[in-house]
């Protein structure tokens, strides 16, 4: 371990703030793939949060901001800095009226289930992706038409000093899988949805009848990282990519779906490298044979 994290897990130690060395990333992604963080920390609140942020700016250490992981893939080496896993410790939900807060660590689901519970409509889309509120604003998450901006008024972070601010969503710059987040140093810490009231009953089968549909077609059997291409403008990647014959192609312990061609799936021993060997190959034979670019959604970190 380099010299800046070294002094970095000293000064954690003395604020008390708990860190562990050669922490397995695979234990934090929906993939299971990925080598050792060099160090791995939960903050235990915003205030600790927030000096975590300072210090690895004190210190020069390098950093990544964790959720659920289930839109990331890890290198095989690991992250040669800290990872800072916001969990459950940011994970509250408070219903305001027709809106919602819920902190970055909470669960998708939980806050569907929390707008189902007060008859709250506008969220359904979200309640199987397999992600926190963090990370779905960061990325705009979506499904079945659906996505975060359509329900979100704003977001609170904590930028690259540690200092909180909130930006509503109109200027949040939030597109097909991206957001400005994706381009800024910054910590999402809560995000404010709004709802329109509705019925429950209708609510809940919604989000019954979205589940449903998940479990038909996705391999939520296997360890992958959802979809791992985002879809081209007039195609679907899944549908490119059956219509190439690569149904169930593979390299090492990584394929392509047999149930969703859309997925990449862990088979039980897959690396990183299989990965992106798998994905690249992918992306060529289909931009060979039928002129669309497939670009990957999963973010590779290295």
């Amino acid at each position: 371990m380099d010299k800046c994290l070294e002094q970095l897990e000293e000064q954690l130690r003395a604020h008390r703030i708990e860190c562990r060395r050669a922490e397995p990333l695979s234990r934090w992604t929906t993939f299971r793939i990925g080598g050792p963080a060099a160090l791995f920390c939960q903050p235990r609140n915003k205030e600790e949060l927030s000096l975590v942020i300072g210090l690895c700016r004190q210190t020069g250490a390098r950093r990544y901001f964790l959720g659920n992981g289930s839109n990331v893939l890890f290198d095989d080496a690991g992250f040669d800095g800290i990872v800072i896993e916001i969990g459950a410790a940011f994970s509250a939900i408070e219903v305001q009226g027709a809106q919602i807060v819920a902190g970055a660590g909470a669960k998708l689901a939980d806050v569907c289930l929390a707008a189902a519970g007060h008859a709250l409509s506008g969220l359904e889309f979200a309640y199987g992706i397999p992600g926190r509120v963090g990370g779905a604003v960061y990325m705009n998450a979506g499904a079945y038409g659906g996505e975060i901006k359509d329900v979100l008024v704003s977001a609170t972070f904590l930028d690259e000093l540690g200092g909180e601010h909130t930006i509503p969503a109109g200027e949040l710059e939030m597109g097909h899988r991206t957001s400005l987040f994706a381009k800024k140093p910054w910590c999402i810490v809560s995000a404010r949805f709004a709802l329109t009231p509705g019925n429950e009953e209708e609510v809940r089968a919604k989000m019954d009848d979205f589940t449903a549909r998940r479990a038909e077609k996705q391999p939520l059997d296997m360890p992958s990282a959802g979809s791992m291409f985002k879809r081209p403008p007039g195609a679907f990647a899944g549908a490119l990519i059956d219509e190439c014959g690569l149904r169930g192609f593979s390299v090492g312990g990584a394929a392509i779906s047999e149930k969703h061609c859309g997925f990449v799936v862990n088979l039980g021993n897959a690396t990183c490298a299989d990965v992106i060997a798998l994905t690249d190959e992918v992306r060529r034979i289909v931009q060979e044979k039928t002129g669309y670019v497939l670009e990957r959604e999963v973010r590779v970190v290295k």
